[in-house]
């Protein structure tokens, strides 16, 4: 059952964080955080965590934050170490939660929202909201998913498909389109979807933890819903395509492995990565290697110690 939102619960002026995750993209960044002090409706807080980056990024979020004005109030998260973007989600939506913000915004180091995409994501009574991605030439590059499958197991990715894949452009999208996923890349969450379901889960490190997020927050009857006019521009081209011989290649498989032992609908479903295991094996000595094949072995091993998801308690 959905979740509706009652106007006598809203707030008549919601506060927003935005929380921003980064690590050794200072230049990116730069870029980023001038777009957001462009908004047309500043965010009460923005939030950055700094991923213990090695390259200028302390530079650069020290000038951000001792030049901020004082309506939008600027805080840098530097971590330990490096969190990856699912620990550094973690620690960013913890402390604009606890914080007692109505709506956190969630973004990436390479993206920049059009000036009015705040404007237009607030004027939604929804608990769940995704900005729509486009390349710098205009062109439609929003890949979270319209159909996930985690019912058929058959369907080796479960995306089955996407805003992209679906419409060609943004404007043959109509002005909302439902989502079974998202990404951390424009994504907005109200404070009751994370007293309900809890915070994005750190040990996913990099790689679906957005997508396990959105399968809770839609397990729960929240549903999700891409906003057409809600503009988000990438600063680098998309690239979905990993060596799955690398490190990288590890973590894809044990995510994409962890979401099915979690979410999938039935035993079948939950059994595919065993199967995707053994094909990748038998596989390796035409395609990937013995380094892939020792990723997806390991892989499906360390998945299994995540099939449990995260509490919910927030305290």
């Amino acid at each position: 059952m959905s979740h509706s939102t009652s106007s006598a619960n809203v707030p008549a002026i919601e506060t927003v964080a935005i929380v921003v995750v980064t690590y050794n993209r200072a230049d990116l960044l730069q870029v980023m955080l001038k777009g957001l002090a462009e908004l047309d409706r500043p965010a009460d807080a923005v939030i950055v965590v700094d991923n213990a980056s090695t390259d200028h990024t302390a530079d650069v979020l020290g000038a951000w934050a001792s030049a901020g004005s004082t309506d939008v109030d600027r805080q840098v998260i530097t971590a330990e170490k490096n969190l990856g973007g699912a620990g550094g989600f973690h620690r960013g939506v913890r402390a604009a939660y606890e914080q007692g913000f109505d709506r956190i915004w969630l973004m990436d180091d390479d993206v920049v929202p059009a000036p009015d995409c705040l404007t237009i994501l607030l004027a939604q009574d929804e608990d769940c909201l995704m900005a729509v991605r486009e390349n710098t030439d205009g062109s439609l590059i929003e890949l979270a998913a319209t159909r996930f499958d985690l019912a058929n197991p058959l369907a080796i990715k479960p995306k089955r498909a996407s805003v992209v894949s679906t419409f060609a452009t943004r404007a043959q999208m109509p002005a909302r389109v439902r989502l079974e996923n998202v990404a951390f890349e424009g994504f907005m969450v109200r404070r009751r979807v994370i007293e309900a379901i809890g915070l994005p889960d750190p040990s996913f490190f990099i790689f679906y933890d957005d997508v396990d997020f959105a399968l809770r927050a839609r397990r729960a009857g929240f549903d999700i819903w891409a906003i057409r006019d809600a503009v988000l521009v990438r600063q680098l081209d998309f690239s979905q395509q990993h060596d799955l011989s690398s490190w990288k290649g590890f973590y894809m498989y044990r995510n994409l492995f962890a979401v099915h032992f979690r979410y999938g609908e039935n035993s079948l479903v939950r059994l595919k990565p065993w199967l995707i295991m053994v094909l990748v094996v038998l596989l390796s000595p035409v395609r990937g290697g013995r380094q892939e094949a020792r990723n997806v072995i390991s892989a499906v091993r360390a998945a299994r110690g995540m099939r449990q998801a995260p509490t919910v308690s927030v305290d």
